[in-house]
């Protein structure tokens, strides 16, 4: 008999495990469908069928959240961090919603309970942090969106606007609000001042940022070069390269060295847009060094499109001549490849362009394109594209070789 009893007492207990487990993933199922289709019916069932699991109480609070209905839903979150009361998460949830409710004190509490479950981690820190800048209680909130930060680079450039809002644009007390030390911190200081124009600052800001990768050095000039901060885009992109001693130059004008595509600054620059040519270096025709660039051409191409260009820091107000060497052979076209001139600013007015190039040289030719920079110009791009045609498409076959850029002031 003893043994039956223990044997009933198994089953039973088995049967009552079983029959909790049910009522358990039926909750579940249920506060999902709830989530899911915001039904507020789901989420009360899911909390009738287990009012100990802070989960279905969670998800009762965002399906009344979603109705707007925000006291409830406090008091439903508030169920549940009593039943978990060391979920950081829930916590913030709560602190958040206390927050929209204007309860200013039960927020504060909230959001140093979830700090302090979760002292290590950015979100809580970050969201304190945006709280306290709202009671206008600015040195404990930047700590925080300082730590924040720290922790998440992604939010250095909202530490950055921030601290830039609350100092009225102010340089100095950004950089001290938000405390840039580091040298990651100056590099991303420094591309936000150039988005904002302080271009001058931008560069100060860099080079106080020491070495840095090639990426971050792009990623600067192109912002700046975007502002036509041309003097400061110039200023980073030769920091620390070995450049001529002249004031203007082309660089690589003999195609010496490796092209890309990635080329945001003042080298040269291949178009991605054409697969009706290609472009590869030869070191069997040279005019000058050890190689010279080829260009094939097998189609149809756009003749607004530059093949290769070039930004070249330049002078306003001054007079130059740019000069090339050229050979083509078997080129079959109506619109002939030519070097242009363009102001990089403003309207990008163009500023100059060579004689086109003949449908076959056999020997190398020399080219000149004379251009006068405007009293704002800072820097020109020069490319080499195609004539436009009569008609459309315009086919062009047959090869060209370019080498020996160079440019001169006259």
């Amino acid at each position: 008999m003893i043994r039956v009893a223990f044997s009933l007492a198994g089953v039973l207990i088995c049967l009552l495990i079983i029959w909790i487990t049910a009522q358990a993933g039926l909750a579940r199922l249920l506060a999902k469908h709830a989530i899911i289709n915001a039904s507020l019916d789901s989420a009360d069932k899911s909390v009738t069928l287990a009012p100990g699991d802070p989960e279905s109480h969670r998800v009762r609070a965002a399906v009344l959240y979603r109705m707007k209905r925000l006291p409830e839903a406090a008091k439903e979150l508030e169920q549940a961090v009593s039943l978990r009361p060391r979920d950081d998460y829930l916590w913030l949830e709560l602190a958040m919603l206390r927050d929209e409710l204007q309860d200013s004190a039960g927020a504060s509490v909230a959001f140093d309970q979830s700090v302090r479950l979760a002292p290590h981690y950015a979100y809580p820190r970050w969201q304190r942090g945006n709280f306290l800048l709202r009671q206008r209680r600015f040195d404990a909130a930047f700590a925080d969106l300082r730590q924040a930060a720290a922790g998440n680079p992604d939010f250095v450039p909202n530490l950055l606007d921030l601290a830039w809002g609350i100092s009225g644009g102010n340089v100095r007390a950004t950089e001290n609000l938000a405390q840039i030390t580091t040298s990651k911190m100056r590099v991303a200081f420094a591309g936000f001042l150039a988005k904002k124009g302080k271009t001058r600052e931008a560069v100060e800001q860099f080079a106080l940022a020491g070495d840095v990768s090639v990426q971050t050095r792009r990623l600067l000039v192109r912002d700046l070069i975007a502002t036509e901060s041309f003097d400061e885009a110039f200023e980073i992109w030769t920091f620390g390269k070995t450049v001529g001693s002249e004031s203007v130059m082309i660089h690589d004008g003999g195609f010496e060295g490796s092209l890309g595509f990635e080329e945001a600054g003042f080298g040269w620059r291949i178009s991605r847009s054409s697969q009706a040519s290609r472009l590869v270096a030869d070191f069997s025709q040279r005019h000058t060094g050890s190689k010279s660039l080829l260009i094939e051409f097998k189609g149809d191409s756009n003749p607004d499109s530059p093949l290769i260009s070039q930004l070249i820091h330049v002078e306003p107000s001054r007079a130059y001549r740019v000069n090339f060497a050229a050979r083509t052979q078997n080129m079959v076209t109506g619109g002939l490849p030519l070097a242009v001139v363009h102001d990089a600013s403003g309207e990008h007015k163009r500023l100059g362009e060579s004689a086109p190039l003949t449908s076959d040289i056999t020997d190398w030719r020399v080219y000149s394109l004379e251009f006068q920079t405007e009293s704002n110009t800072r820097a020109v791009l020069l490319s080499v594209q195609r004539r436009n045609c009569s008609t459309s498409p315009c086919p062009i076959f047959g090869s060209i070789w370019l080498d020996s850029f160079s440019i001169e002031a006259r």
